[in-house]
């Protein structure tokens, strides 16, 4: 244990587990914080604590009675300080307490975490075996029988709905890069866009409180561009049917979420709806208005936030808006005047998109979008103007136009496609349009600083936000941890039968190796003339730029590939 890592640990009984870590580490004893729910004297009861407490603070460690660890920032004690490690080990209600009523409990002390927390901080929690509701529980409790302590929870269309996020996407959701006091580059490349555009158009940014989760209705009418085969479609755990459609923010649990299981569990609770599982790929979006899947885009709530707000030029920015950027007075009438006339408003959000894609070096499974609307006159030209001011923010980075049937796309080398620029629909007689434009702020960040590759946005490095914390301008370039990271290639091969899946595969290796798959490539296929069975044999690189990766650390990637694909996919490796 780093002597330099503060620790917070809650709802000790006798003390013995922070005397035990003080003991491992005497440097150690100096940053550890103890706390229970009790008061002193019923806490000193317990067998062994007075000498536990002792040793916690013979080595310097702290020792506080009374912590509810459901109100951390309530703790006079506590307040103004953050920790590197927050631990509750097994969490209990008490005596016979239901699972309601312990979930409720690890819900408040994860909300409660973020009060203390530093900012790369984490969160441990000790379960009994099963209490979970996990994969790696075993054995594994029926969900509605769990503490479902991977479920992430959102109100969508007016109901709450309870899922696991994939495994291979669960370093990617609540990572608060576009926070208002963010110094992370996709911030900062957001923040030069809409000063950029902002010179010639009011802008007004609505935060993104939005859920990770749309239904497949939600999705019909936009999206087109995209397969269906890159959407990661959900198997809910639960639904419960509300009315609560304006209730508050979705709530996160701050820990690592697993991979969702291959089966929908039936929930028996109270007011709750079992859901049976659909298979991703075979679906009708006409029918199946019961399927929801992880937002590849925010165009259907953008959308949905357009619903009876007026948009056009003379609309005012709504008191809930945050408005990052806007031209006001004579100098919007000046910057109107140089862009044809056109004085519309544009209205954005951004947050992130997830597109269940290949393993390739651009692929990226999960993005920041931002995505800005406006209502222009068609005399104006809208796409050709929007397009035309961001080619002039960004041709310097190496971004170009190519021009596409009723729309125009944003390109640069080496990753290809970063944005576009469109016509939505056309309004008020025909004589008004409405025009988006939506960017990948991950790429337009690897391009405007010199990253060299985009994982590295992702990386939890104190060195990699250092670079940016006296908030650089874009062309300034990055500098690598490592300029010559090695890369190291291993084979697979395995028998399959008939209802094996590529898309599948890739997302357990993305899952096996931590991310730091950088290429799959397929090698050779043979099916068998008697059998209906098929080997593939896949070339996978391992490559991170973000720390040293031995070809010890990527061979033992590679076997936990091995034994995630025999356990999960009922392939027979050769």
């Amino acid at each position: 244990m780093s002597p330099s890592r503060s620790i917070l640990l809650v709802g000790e009984g006798n003390f013995s587990f922070s005397s035990s870590v003080c003991k491992l580490d005497s440097e150690s004893g100096s940053n550890i914080t103890a706390t229970c729910l009790q008061r002193q004297e019923e806490a000193l009861r317990h067998d062994g604590a007075a000498a536990n407490i002792q040793t916690i603070e013979d080595s310097g460690g702290s020792v506080l009675f009374e912590v509810d660890c459901t109100k951390l920032g309530e703790c006079a004690f506590l307040k103004g300080r953050v920790f590197d490690r927050v631990v509750f080990n097994f969490p209990h209600c008490g005596r016979k307490s239901g699972v309601k009523k312990n979930r409720e409990l690890l819900k408040n002390f994860f909300l409660s975490c973020v009060e203390v927390l530093a900012e790369d901080g984490e969160v441990h929690v000790s379960l009994c075996n099963g209490q979970g509701g996990t994969p790696a529980d075993q054995p594994k409790r029926e969900w509605h029988n769990s503490w479902q302590i991977v479920q992430m929870e959102e109100v969508v269309e007016g109901e709450m709905v309870h899922y696991n996020i994939p495994a291979e996407l669960s370093d990617y959701v609540s990572r608060g890069f576009l926070s208002s006091d963010s110094i992370h580059p996709v911030k900062l490349v957001q923040d030069f866009l809409l000063e950029g555009l902002g010179v010639h158009w009011p802008v007004s940014m609505k935060r993104d409180p939005f859920p990770h989760l749309i239904s497949a209705k939600q999705l019909q009418t936009c999206c087109h561009d995209l397969d269906n085969l890159q959407y990661y479609w959900i198997h809910l755990l639960q639904k419960e049917l509300t009315s609560q459609a304006q209730e508050d923010d979705a709530v996160f649990s701050n820990i690592k979420a697993t991979s969702p299981p291959t089966k929908a569990d039936r929930v028996r609770s109270k007011g709750t709806e079992s859901l049976q599982p659909v298979c991703c790929h075979d679906f009708n979006l006409e029918v199946e208005g019961g399927l929801y899947l992880l937002r590849p885009s925010l165009l259907p709530q953008l959308e949905e936030l357009l619903i009876n707000k007026d948009i056009s030029g003379n609309a005012e920015p709504q008191e809930e808006i945050d408005q990052s950027s806007e031209v006001e007075g004579s100098e919007a009438e000046e910057a109107c005047d140089r862009c044809n006339g056109s004085s519309s408003l544009l209205f954005g959000i951004s947050g992130v998109v997830f597109r269940s894609v290949p393993i390739s070096l651009w692929a990226l499974p999960a993005f920041h979008e931002i995505l800005l609307t406006g209502v222009f006159p068609l005399e104006n030209e809208p796409v050709k103007l929007i397009g035309h001011e961001l080619e002039a923010l960004l041709s310097p980075y190496g971004v170009s136009i190519v021009t596409e049937e009723k729309s125009l796309h944003l390109v640069a080398q080496p990753m290809g496609l970063i944005g576009k620029v469109f016509a939505s629909n056309t309004a008020d007689g025909n004589n008004h349009v409405t025009v988006s434009a939506s960017l990948n702020l991950d790429l337009l960040a690897v391009l405007l600083f010199s990253l060299p590759d985009w994982r590295l946005l992702w990386s939890h490095d104190p060195r990699f936000l250092k670079q940016f914390s006296l908030r650089p301008p874009p062309g300034t370039p990055f500098q690598p941890f490592s300029l010559y990271p090695e890369s190291f290639s291993f084979d697979i091969s395995f028998w399959t039968g008939p209802a094996w899946e590529e898309k599948m595969f890739h997302a357990i290796a993305r899952e096996a190796s931590c991310g730091t798959v950088e290429q799959v490539k397929l090698i050779d296929t043979f099916s068998h003339p008697d059998l209906s069975q098929t080997s593939y044999c896949y070339r996978l690189t391992y490559h991170s730029h973000t720390h040293a990766l031995s070809h010890t650390q990527a061979l033992t990637f590679h076997k936990e590939l091995e034994v995630l694909l025999s356990s999960r996919m009922q392939v027979t490796v050769r």
